[in-house]
């Protein structure tokens, strides 16, 4: 008798620490009324919350069109709850079990972009290791460069979201004077990446970012300085001279996964359009297929990416193309409901890997493979392939070839790109010299 009269005020205790907030009024209804009848525990009321969170985002039934197929009349309430809880547990199974499944011709949703734009001194630059290096998966060693803290697109898989809280987008108003600073050793290849804690080009040169980037790849030719984009905002480095150690590199996913997951990037097209003209330009250009995405229709609509990439570029032109798959830690996948965008990202088969969660290796295993042999063996001799964070007992299986560190495989991956920065010397220098 006490806990029926004590459970209202337990239940809203319990439900700021659940999903139940961010439930639609109607279901948030239908859950407040099943958790009175059973009195749901915190971890039970999480549960069933976080089951009719990711029915809504993925597009299915509602939780209220399910739980009837699931509800039984036992006598023993202890014993209906525990077959409930379990029933319940079997039909999300169900659910993520069903293939992914994208609407077709669905438009793009363009995000508003609600970010606060702050400048302000930093204490010290954002030099240093990849944040997502892990000693179970083979790593490049890349050193990552925090030219902008935070994002203003809203892909739903994004880790960046677990890096930095709200919408505030912060520049450094000395991020060039702190680049001159870096000490360089002249004897030794860097290679430096952007695209960790932002993406590279949707700001442009907002605060004279690339202008200061642009300036210290300039001053330092050993240096490989990378801007990975989903972004087709190229008219300032369009307009600059710039320097053959700079390599832009696009995320490319095939349109439906754009729409449906990449809230507010460019197009597929307008990402392959900028690429074009930058390698017109003589630049060097690469691209990453991370996260690659097992859905329905995936074979087709990547190997569709894979032949136009070949179409339209060279292999010259071209300094590396990566492959990978989604990879959660929890904080990620808490962003993910908590944010509660239709997405069927949570739908899919995650397994433990490697400390994380992930698709099972056959998955990865078929999608790799796939890639990997859809480029001719000139683009596969010419262009350096890799896997990006990805354990590597998956290397051999799919290059038939492996690295045997992660030193082995930076200094791979070095090499490979400066004969190509230095090839697109060349090329640069003969085509002046034929006008």
């Amino acid at each position: 008798m006490s806990d029926k009269h004590h459970y209202p005020q337990k239940f809203e205790r319990i439900a700021s620490q659940t999903l139940f907030p961010l439930l639609e009024s109607g279901t948030q209804s239908f859950v407040r009324e099943q958790a009175g009848r059973y009195r749901f525990t915190l971890q039970e009321l999480r549960q069933v919350s976080e089951f009719a969170n990711d029915l809504k985002m993925w597009g299915g039934k509602e939780i209220e069109e399910v739980w009837p197929s699931i509800k039984h009349n036992l006598p023993d309430a202890r014993k209906e709850k525990k077959l409930l809880m379990k029933q319940l547990d079997h039909e999300w199974r169900q659910q993520r079990r069903q293939p992914n499944r994208y609407p077709a011709n669905k438009e793009q949703r363009q995000l508003p972009l609600k970010v606060e734009v702050s400048v302000a001194k930093k204490e010290q630059l954002g030099l240093g290791f990849c944040p997502v290096a892990s000693p179970k998966t083979r790593c490049c060693n890349l050193l990552t460069l925090d030219a902008v803290d935070n994002c203003g697109y809203g892909c739903s898989y994004c880790s960046i979201q677990s890096f930095f809280t709200g919408n505030e987008v912060s520049f450094d108003s000395h991020f060039g004077e702190k680049l001159k600073q870096i000490p360089i050793d002249p004897e030794r290849i860097y290679h430096i990446g952007t695209g960790q804690s932002s993406d590279s080009l949707m700001w442009g040169n907002s605060n004279g970012v690339l202008d200061a980037i642009l300036e210290f790849t300039g001053d330092h030719p050993n240096v490989i300085l990378e801007l990975k984009t989903k972004s087709a905002n190229i008219s300032h480095l369009l307009k600059s001279k710039l320097p053959p150690n700079l390599i832009c590199s696009w995320s490319l996913n095939p349109q439906t996964i754009i729409d449906n997951e990449e809230h507010g990037s460019a197009s597929l097209q307008k990402r392959l359009d900028a690429a074009r003209q930058l390698a017109a330009k003589g630049g060097v250009v690469g691209f990453h297929f991370h996260p690659m995405i097992h859905y329905q229709q995936w074979r087709e609509d990547y190997a569709e990416i894979f032949q136009q990439i070949q179409q339209s570029f060279s292999p010259q032109q071209v300094a590396m193309i990566s492959l990978g798959t989604l990879t959660f830690i929890k904080p990620v996948i808490r962003k993910i409901r908590q944010q509660g965008f239709d997405s069927q990202i949570l739908k899919m088969p995650m397994v433990e890997a490697d400390g994380k969660l992930s698709y099972p290796d056959e998955i990865k295993l078929e999608m790799f493979s796939h890639a990997w042999q859809s480029f001719s063996s000139e683009w596969q001799e010419q262009v350096f392939f890799y896997l990006c964070m990805e354990n590597q007992r998956l290397w051999k299986p799919v290059f038939g070839d492996e690295y045997a560190s992660n030193d082995a495989f930076e200094q791979a991956m070095k090499s490979s790109y400066m004969q190509k920065i230095e090839s697109c010397k060349s090329r640069k220098i003969s085509n002046h010299g034929t006008h």
